[in-house]
């Protein structure tokens, strides 16, 4: 999925956007929507089919009351119902949308936990500790060898790997660290996956494990786990069992991607053919950053949130919706 930008120059609620596309607030924090108030410092977020409409899914990187919120939209794209579908957590920075259709969200703290969500409101979230607890910094779904990945948000953070017994029931399965041997890598099982206060941190029980600066945003295509990191974007090759720095723009990814840009200004970049492309541009939110972008189902409409908004302040988060003739 990617966008087929015409040339900017449309400016609406502080997002200009290429010709012929448009752009809406759906939420902001603080104030009422559908059901229920939205979230402060929105985050991580995606869509889930839901009948003739939509869902859109948001964390809250808020602490002590983060959890996640999500909005019904009907098939006009008019917001039908919102509400709460994790609540009690904290600092719920990234998540993943499971081939099952639920929503990861992770907490970025200590000790934290990765949770299971019905975008649908129907079933009660439910705390996956068999995944780790740890500082959760982004998660990716590998659904051809029936594993996640997990990066950790440490100056001296791993990567993991959760194997469900099951695959679609998250309650047991068995976490692997990645590990250094001689030359190459393997993954070994982590002895105590969900550590309390005085227990040793999952990322200190494997003496080879392999260490990364600060573990951030994870990506599963095509038999390869990406993943961000302080010091560099980092491959994984599930198929090769290698591990390699990124070498930049000029390596096939497969296809067009979608980038956020924390520069003069918040962007969202189209990087295709290895050129990089403004698509949305975000005026007068500096202290700011974007967050949970993500599609419709059919591709039409782009959701994604100002996480702190113009004021610099995650009570002054803003939810966009831009649509156009997007490229699928």
């Amino acid at each position: 999925m990617s966008i087929h930008p015409s040339g900017t120059g449309v400016l609406a609620h502080d997002i200009e956007v290429p010709q012929g596309f448009s752009c809406r607030v759906v939420a902001r924090s603080g104030q009422p929507i559908g059901g229920t108030s939205w979230h402060p410092a929105p985050d991580g977020g995606a869509c889930f089919a839901d009948g003739d409409g939509w869902i859109y899914v948001s964390n809250s990187d808020v602490p002590l009351a983060g959890g996640a919120s999500a909005i019904r939209f009907g098939p006009d794209g008019e917001v039908k119902d919102a509400y709460r579908i994790l609540a009690g957590t904290s600092l719920n920075h990234t998540g993943v949308v499971t081939p099952w259709d639920s929503w990861l969200s992770c907490e970025d703290i200590f000790l934290g936990r990765v949770h299971e969500a019905d975008p649908h409101g129907d079933r009660t979230a439910v705390a996956r500790e068999a995944m780790g607890r740890f500082k959760h910094g982004h998660l990716a779904v590998d659904a051809d060898r029936r594993v996640v990945y997990l990066t950790e948000s440490e100056p001296d953070g791993c990567l993991y790997r959760f194997t469900p017994w099951t695959w679609g029931d998250l309650s047991h399965g068995l976490l692997e660290v990645l590990c250094a041997n001689g030359a190459s890598v393997e993954w070994r099982s982590v002895p105590d996956p969900a550590p309390g206060f005085l227990d040793v941190p999952t990322r200190y029980q494997t003496d080879t494990a392999v260490r990364f600066e600060g573990g951030g945003a994870c990506h599963y295509a095509e038999g390869v786990c990406r993943f961000v990191t302080a010091d560099g974007t980092w491959v994984y090759d599930a198929a090769q069992e290698t591990l390699y720095r990124w070498s930049g723009p000029d390596e096939d990814l497969g296809g067009d991607i979608l980038v956020t840009d924390l520069g003069d200004w918040l962007e969202i970049d189209l990087v295709a053919a290895g050129e990089t492309t403004a698509v949305v541009r975000v005026e007068g939110h500096r202290d700011s950053e974007i967050t949970g972008v993500a599609f419709s189902p059919d591709g039409s409409r782009l959701y994604f949130s100002s996480q702190r908004g113009t004021h610099g302040d995650s009570r002054d988060g803003v939810t966009f919706e831009v649509t156009g003739p997007f490229r699928h």
